[in-house]
């Protein structure tokens, strides 16, 4: 309970306000019988049902936040459900305002799947969320709330060299709940990753801990669990952005789709429109399976929106209400697509940590229409003369033209392969709008057009 009063904002009052009209959301939930570690004993008969007629979810035999937490997924896929039949939308994304020249800020929201870049993304900004987003059209133009006042992150790998904003938040006094962590002998938390010497003991999920200690298949017990998590205020963040609690929201100049691609896409590119962007980007967002997610690693994993697991809805349908979305916008977002993973032949990353701050501020002016693209099959990449300007700007870095054409080039071959595995996924989904095929196909085209006249991987150059 007290994880919802970090998370969430108090409505009792609108409670009051509204009420016989109110529809709240509605969440039961018991962590049934518990062990002598105080921890769900009929972990068999854990379940979580979800009633998406009356908003409700009752939920048993667990402890786990995101199935306990009601306010957090489960009541994502109620609101995805509610924002369906209201022509809103209701999404997992970031919501972050982008610093652009001369102090002004435009405000992106950003979906990424797990292992995604997501968190550290969300940090380069100015914050508003890091989970979720609602989307509304208000008078033509979208503006978009974070329903949490909140972050309930995932601690592994928390460290002070990749996460400077959150590793602060976490070690310095504050009110924090930690879960799924090692408790030191001295008292201090420690998890995987954070960049301190393993402690030799302590207590963790499994009892008492010490090093070496393993399970019963005699595999090694880290300190911590995979998915400790940590659970603080907005406010802790020094990087917090006015707008967090303004009820008008704020207004999205551009959103971001990204996921792992390590041979395929470009770091970054902007879509032709929005249909354009909620087809060939959003809806067909894939991301390379880590040992984190199950299943076979380095295995594409078929993401759309980085929603799926959410989906309370028929996935053709919350397509078809993506583009009817966009359909009643004068102003509508640009839509663009990162890939932060892209490797060379021999498996290095063909970009560092740090390129993806260039890649939002080159966003961030094309809101506002400062700069020109080149018009690829796939939609607008950028220009090497601007990049090599942002990189010196931003990163104090130079930017050689031979990185530019390696990361830029378009893939013909891997982009006609993603095509097709997309093309099967919806031609199997009978509510599909035909629309849907004909953005698909027209990119198809612009890609075999192109392959017939420079071949099967094209410098950026060559679209000048």
């Amino acid at each position: 309970m007290h994880n919802e009063n970090i998370l969430y904002r108090t409505a009792y009052d609108e409670f009051v306000k509204q009420g016989e009209r109110a529809r709240f959301l509605k969440f039961i939930h018991s962590q049934g019988e518990l062990n002598e570690m105080k921890q769900s004993k009929n972990i068999k008969q854990r379940r979580i049902y979800i009633d998406l007629l009356d908003e409700t979810v009752y939920s048993v035999n667990t402890q786990y936040g995101g199935n306990s937490i009601g306010l957090k997924k489960l009541a994502l896929r109620l609101t995805i459900k509610r924002a369906m039949e209201e022509g809103w939308l209701s999404e997992h994304m970031f919501l972050i305002g982008v610093e652009g020249p001369r102090g002004r800020v435009t405000y992106f929201t950003g979906a990424f799947p797990s292992y995604s870049g997501k968190t550290s993304t969300a940090m380069l900004g100015r914050l508003i969320g890091d989970d979720l987003a609602f989307l509304r059209n208000v008078n033509g133009e979208v503006r978009a709330v974070n329903p949490e006042i909140g972050v309930f992150g995932i601690i592994e790998g928390i460290n002070p060299i990749d996460d400077p904003l959150i590793y602060e938040v976490l070690t310095r006094p504050n009110e924090i709940i930690f879960s799924n962590v090692l408790i030191t002998e001295d008292g201090e938390v420690y998890w995987n990753g954070m960049g301190k010497p393993e402690p030799e003991r302590g207590i963790n999920y499994t009892g008492k801990w010490w090093r070496g200690k393993t399970d019963e298949k005699g595999n090694p017990i880290p300190p911590s669990h995979p998915n400790a998590r940590f659970t603080v205020s907005l406010k802790a963040f020094r990087n917090l952005d006015p707008a967090y609690d303004d009820p008008n929201g704020v207004i999205v100049g551009g959103i971001i789709f990204g996921g792992r691609d390590p041979d395929t896409l470009v770091p970054v590119y902007e879509s032709f429109n929005w249909e354009h962007g909620v087809v060939t980007i959003a809806a067909s967002l894939e991301s390379e399976r880590t040992a984190a997610v199950i299943g076979k690693p380095g295995e594409r994993e078929f993401n759309p929106m980085a929603n799926l697991d959410f989906l309370s809805v028929d996935l053709g349908i919350y397509i078809t209400n993506y583009l009817k979305f966009g359909e009643g916008l004068t102003r509508p977002p640009k839509i663009f697509g990162v890939n932060y993973f892209l490797r060379d032949e021999q498996g290095r990353f063909l970009n560092s940590k740090e390129d993806k701050r260039v890649w939002l501020q080159w966003m961030e002016r094309r809101v506002h229409n400062e700069l020109g693209a080149i018009t690829t099959p796939i939609g607008y990449i950028p220009r090497y003369e601007d990049l090599k300007v942002l990189f010196r700007e931003v990163l104090n870095r130079e930017y050689r033209l031979e990185d530019y054409t390696k990361q830029f080039a378009i893939r013909v071959a891997k982009l006609l392969e993603k095509i097709d595995r997309i093309w099967k996924i919806y031609s199997e989904i009978p509510t599909t709008p035909r629309r849907f095929f004909e953005v698909l196909e027209e990119q198809r085209q612009r890609l075999l057009d192109a392959r017939n006249k420079y071949g099967d991987v094209i410098p950026p150059q060559k679209f000048e």
